[in-house]
C-alpha cells in the first residue's frame, strides 16, 4: 500500500511540474498582467506606451493560441517546499526531469540547455544541474511547488558585487541605479528587480533570484525594506529608460528587496533583472493528492 501511494503521489508531481511550466510559459501570473495594465494606463511617452500595448497584446495572443509568450522559453528551476510529513520523498527531482523533457516537447519549449564543455544543446532543457532545482523543508504535510523559466535577455544584466561596508545603503542604492543605466533596454524593460545584501556571494545571488518569486501586490513585511523598495523604484523610473528601452515612466514594475545578515568586513549585494515577460507559476499539492494552482486560474 505504501508503494502504491508513493507511485500515485510521484505522478501527480509529474502532472503537475508540466501544467506549471505550461502555465508560466504561457500565461502571465494575474499580479504581473495588472501591474502591466496599470503601466500601460498611466505611462505619459506616446512611444513607451504603443510597447506596452503591444506587451498586452502579445499576452492577448499567447493565451489565445496557447504558445509562449517569448521565443526564449529560459532556463527551467523549480522552487520545492517540501513539509517534513509529506508523504513522498523519493522521486521528485526525476519526476520534475520528466516534466521538464515533456514540457519541451509538448507545449513546446525552446530547448535551452547547453553543455558548456561539449558545447551541444542537449535538446530537450535538461542536463548537469538542470532543471536547477531549489529545496526547502519546513513543518507540513504538504508540497509548494514553482517553476520558474527564466530567459538570457534578463539574465545576462544581473550583477554581483562585494561593495565596501564603509558605502552601507548608500553605496547600494549607487549601485542598483548604476546598474540599471548600464542594462538600459536590454533586459526587456518594464523590469522587476530583485536586490539582495549581506550575507556570502553565495547567499546574496539566492535571495535576490528568491525575491522575484514574490506577487507584485504583495507588499514587503519589513518597514525598512518595504521603503527601501520604493525609493529604489521612484529613482529607477525617473531614469526614463521606459518599456523596451524607448523612454518612459515605466522602466521598472516592482523592486524586491531582501538581507541576510553580514560579516563585518564584507557587503556582497546581488541585483536580479527579471524582464517584463515575468513567468513564474505555482501550486500547492497536498498529502492526498489534491492540487491546488496558487498563480494561476486553472479550468
Amino acid at each position: 500500500m505504501p508503494l502504491a501511494v508513493r507511485e500515485v503521489s510521484i505522478q501527480v508531481i509529474e502532472e503537475t511540474a508540466f501544467n506549471l511550466l505550461k502555465l508560466a510559459s504561457i500565461v502571465l501570473p494575474r499580479d504581473v498582467k495588472e501591474a502591466l495594465r496599470r503601466a500601460y494606463e498611466t505611462e505619459t511617452s506616446e512611444m513607451g506606451k504603443a510597447q506596452l500595448e503591444a506587451i498586452l497584446e502579445n499576452l492577448r495572443v499567447a493565451e489565445e493560441r496557447q504558445l509562449p509568450i517569448c521565443q526564449d522559453t529560459g532556463v527551467v528551476s523549480f522552487y520545492v517546499r517540501l513539509g517534513a510529513d509529506f508523504p513522498v520523498r523519493k522521486g521528485i527531482h526525476e519526476a520534475l526531469v520528466r516534466a521538464t523533457k515533456r514540457a519541451t516537447k509538448e507545449v513546446p519549449l525552446r530547448p535551452n540547455a547547453v553543455d558548456p564543455i561539449e558545447e551541444r544543446n542537449t535538446g530537450d532543457n535538461t542536463g548537469r544541474y538542470i532543471p536547477f532545482v531549489h529545496w526547502e523543508v519546513f513543518d507540513g504535510d504538504y508540497m509548494e511547488l514553482i517553476a520558474f523559466p527564466k530567459g538570457a535577455g534578463s539574465e545576462n544584466m544581473c550583477k554581483l558585487a562585494m561593495l565596501s561596508p564603509a558605502h552601507r545603503l548608500k553605496g547600494l542604492k549607487k549601485l542598483v541605479i548604476d546598474t540599471v543605466l548600464e542594462a538600459g533596454g536590454k533586459p526587456c524593460p518594464p523590469v522587476i528587480l530583485g536586490v539582495a545584501f549581506g550575507g556570502g556571494l553565495d547567499i546574496v545571488a539566492e535571495l535576490a533570484k528568491r525575491a522575484l518569486l514574490r506577487p507584485l501586490d504583495q507588499p514587503n513585511p519589513i518597514p525598512e525594506l518595504a521603503k527601501l523598495e520604493e525609493e529604489l523604484l521612484k529613482a529607477i523610473n525617473e531614469t526614463g529608460i521606459g518599456p523596451m528601452g524607448l523612454g518612459g515612466r515605466w522602466t521598472a514594475l516592482r523592486v524586491h528587496v531582501d538581507y541576510a545578515c553580514r560579516h563585518p568586513g564584507a557587503y556582497p549585494v546581488a541585483i536580479a533583472f527579471q524582464c517584463w515577460a515575468a513567468r513564474r507559476a505555482a501550486a500547492r499539492i497536498n498529502a492526498d493528492g489534491s492540487v491546488e494552482y496558487l498563480t494561476h486560474e486553472v479550468g
